[in-house]
């Protein structure tokens, strides 16, 4: 369990750009950031362009009897793939044993001399030399994935990850759309195609390790790990211990689900487009195009619409988005009118097509949404020492459902299906898997709930939630003015908060339910119900033990007339049974302002009584609320009197 005071540490420590950029793309003039983003660009572009080279290569150049065209795309992506099974979790031992920088810099230099081999085979046109250069390209991604997402939670903050994970999902696609389109040019050059491919590649690897010389260093996280050097049980072993967190290891699911929709729609993009668009090769590469771009785009809004912090409520608006415009894909496409293959400026004059690339656009926008989010979660709440593991226990399912996507699309293929009912069902069962994992992690549907109405319902501003710790032990305080403040402060938080609530805010419709979704602790009056009082102290130093926030409303119930009440003396019971236990969490003070007056507020008066939820729209939509955070208190100096003053003075902030 980390302690208050080693976060503090931590932050005392961290590197002094932390938190000098005002969005994600001030990391590119950072060191801490900017080498090590253009190495691993480098390196998705030099994959893709000797891999699709070598696929034009294979498909349009060499006749090759024992590997027909058609298996050629096949062949390729199965050797790269193999070595993710077979070394992923090799790979994730290595990255927690050893300094990252050196693991980035042996990987690069593993990189030039693949790409001096594979040189050679360019040049000589030598098909079997390259496919074994698939197979070690392969090997060098297994090497370099866990260093990828493992650094990133090393030099970043909390409040970074998710621009620091979008900036490399962006520049991963964008890697990949360029070292495609540079290998398919490059290798139809006339005489000199395979020569310059062979150049390029080896240029590239140069490049990509040059620039990681300035990547500064990673310290190991677990030193003293011995190495299991057998694949098989190790893999298991990575497994297990992802299943140890259960929501990073659904979070691996997730991730998992959207590699397997993902490859469902590229691997059918030639397809695709000559069979259901009637365009050319050059459709096929602008579908590309557009699905590289919508990541892209989707990753870099993640940043902006989660107000730089992990916000996992963007997950489900992700796959609403991918399951809606995948459906629509289908009864875009199912129709079109039959025409002679098209070349770019015939399929771009339709405007049936229009539709069709907004489709692809939009899936792919909403699933950089999806999947950027769950990437930081899993580096935010993954233990240190085991990061990498479990990052390589990621890469073993990311590959297996890819397989699983190719033999499911065969088999519906084979079976009659058409590309577009593919797609359709692949739309569907995309929101069918969603609403599991939502229902086996309530976390994520709650998160998307208290975003829609910060973002949607209210224009929530926050301030001071840098005070809000991300790691170790801490009871927030705030006070209570409507039946949605903890949605609110759930909105705030970059990590779960188990609130103390009044037992009867449970028996309230639909809101009632949400706060059983997540786990809030009731209480009563310790008149009323001695053992449920008990029972909620109890429950609530387990949530301090366990290193989690811990949430309470000290005036015990929502505020009727718009004013502070006095604070009751259940938080000074919690503080000193945490403390009898010997953990000394701080006290973060809170004030959620302009919520009253609103319609979750009690301003209405029915039958002489103070009531909420009377007169919907009371204020409309988009009425500004706010939540100013204040320095924590040490539990020492924690006093209800005290605390009552500090939130009143944050109320007039």
């Amino acid at each position: 369990m980390t302690t208050p005071a080693a976060a503090a540490a931590t932050a005392a420590t961290a590197p002094p750009e932390a938190n000098a950029h005002a969005n994600q793309f001030a990391l590119l003039r950072q060191r801490r950031f900017a080498p090590f983003f253009w190495t691993q660009f480098a390196g998705a572009a030099n994959d893709n362009l000797f891999k699709f080279a070598f696929t034009v290569m294979v498909t349009y150049q060499l006749q090759l009897s024992w590997m027909p065209p058609a298996m050629a795309g096949l062949a390729i992506g199965a050797l790269f793939i193999l070595p993710f099974l077979l070394f992923s979790a090799t790979a994730g031992q290595l990255t927690d044993k050893f300094d990252k920088t050196k693991m980035i810099r042996f990987v690069k230099n593993l990189e030039i001399a693949i790409m001096l081999l594979a040189a050679w085979g360019f040049v000589r046109a030598d098909a079997v030399v390259l496919l074994g250069c698939v197979f070690l390209m392969g090997l060098h991604s297994t090497l370099f994935g866990p260093v990828k997402f493992a650094y990133l939670p090393q030099v970043l903050d909390a409040r970074e990850l998710t621009g620091g994970n979008g900036m490399v999902e962006m520049g991963t696609f964008v890697a990949i759309l360029l070292g495609q389109v540079a290998g398919g040019l490059l290798v139809a050059l006339p005489q000199v195609g395979h020569t310059t491919v062979a150049v390029a590649c080896v240029l590239l690897a140069l490049v990509g390790r040059g620039v990681a010389q300035a990547i500064p260093r990673a310290p190991a996280t677990d030193p003293g790990l011995v190495i299991n050097w057998n694949p098989f049980s190790e893999t298991w072993r990575n497994l297990k211990l992802a299943h140890g967190n259960i929501v990073v290891f659904r979070s691996l699911l997730g991730i998992s689900w959207m590699w397997f929709f993902g490859a469902v729609f590229l691997s059918q993009f030639p397809s695709f487009a000559k069979e259901v668009l009637h365009g050319d090769e050059q459709v096929a590469s602008l579908l590309l195009v557009v699905f590289s771009v919508g990541i892209g785009a989707g990753s870099l809004l993640c940043e902006t619409l989660s107000r730089r912090q992990v916000e996992i409520g963007l997950v489900p608006l992700g796959a609403i988005g991918m399951s809606v415009f995948a459906i629509d894909l289908y009864f875009a496409s199912r129709a079109l009118p039959p025409s002679a293959g098209m070349g770019l400026g015939a399929f771009m004059g339709q405007a049936a097509h229009w539709r069709v690339m907004a489709d692809l656009a939009l899936l792919s926008l909403f699933a950089g949404l999806y999947s950027v989010p769950m990437y930081a979660l899993i580096q935010l709440r993954s233990q240190p020492t085991h990061r990498a593991r479990i990052i390589a226990a990621n890469n073993i399912l990311n590959a297996l459902f890819m397989i699983g996507s190719s033999v499911i699309a065969g088999a519906l293929l084979g079976a009659g299906f058409t590309i577009p009912q593919i797609f359709l069902f692949t739309g569907i069962a995309n929101a069918l898997v969603a609403f599991y994992i939502f229902m086996l992690v309530p976390e994520y549907l709650l998160r998307f709930i208290a975003w829609m109405l910060s973002h949607f319902v209210y224009r929530f501003e926050i301030k001071g939630d840098e005070h809000i710790l991300t790691e170790g032990a801490a009871v927030l305080v705030c006070n209570h003015v409507s039946f949605i403040d903890a949605i609110l402060l759930m909105a705030a938080s970059p990590r779960p908060i188990r609130f103390i609530m009044d037992h009867r805010i449970f028996k309230v419709p639909v809101l009632g339910w949400l706060f059983k979704l997540a786990k809030a602790i009731p209480i009563a009056p310790q008149k009323e119900d001695p053992a449920a009082y008990e029972a909620a102290f109890a429950r609530a130093l387990g949530v301090l033990r366990e290193g989690d926030l811990l949430a309470i409303f000290p005036e015990g119930a929502i505020t009727r007339d718009g004013q502070l009440q006095p604070f009751k003396g259940g938080v000074m019971k919690i503080i000193e049974s945490a403390r009898a236990e010997g953990i000394e969490p701080p006290v973060i003070p809170m004030a959620l302002t302009n919520l009253w007056g609103s319609y979750f507020s009690r301003i209405e008066l029915r039958g002489g009584e103070n009531v909420a939820m009377a007169k919907p729209f009371r204020r409309g939509f988009f009425s500004r609320v706010g939540l100013n955070v204040g320095h924590a208190v040490p539990p020492v100096e924690v006093r209800p009197e005290a605390l009552q003053q500090r939130v009143s003075g944050l109320l007039a902030a």
